[in-house]
């Protein structure tokens, strides 16, 4: 009967990538999408008044940024939060 050899320290990665650097990269991305759609509706798509968007382009730039930013900070906090416990189980070597 062949012998089953343990997977050894050296072959374990030293962090598992338990996807904390996705949350953050895509999160920041999504806000960073957003401001710049917020950004560009106000200056070059016609702005917005208490009744909405100036423009069709001005319309699709504010839906964006509605989806965006609350998403994308959504996704930030997550991985903000993993951060720390991954920073707090972290052994002290």
């Amino acid at each position: 009967m062949p012998s089953i050899t343990p997977i050894s320290e050296t072959n374990r990665p030293s962090q598992p990538d338990d996807g904390t650097r996705q949350l953050l990269h895509w999160g920041g991305s999504m806000v960073g999408t957003g401001v710049v759609a917020g950004v560009l509706l106000v200056t070059m798509l016609g702005g917005y008044s208490r009744l909405g968007a100036s423009t069709n382009s001005g319309w699709f730039a504010l839906i964006v940024a509605l989806m965006c930013v609350p998403f994308g900070l959504m996704l930030l906090a997550l991985g903000f939060a993993k951060w720390l416990r991954n920073r707090r189980l972290r052994p002290k070597a």
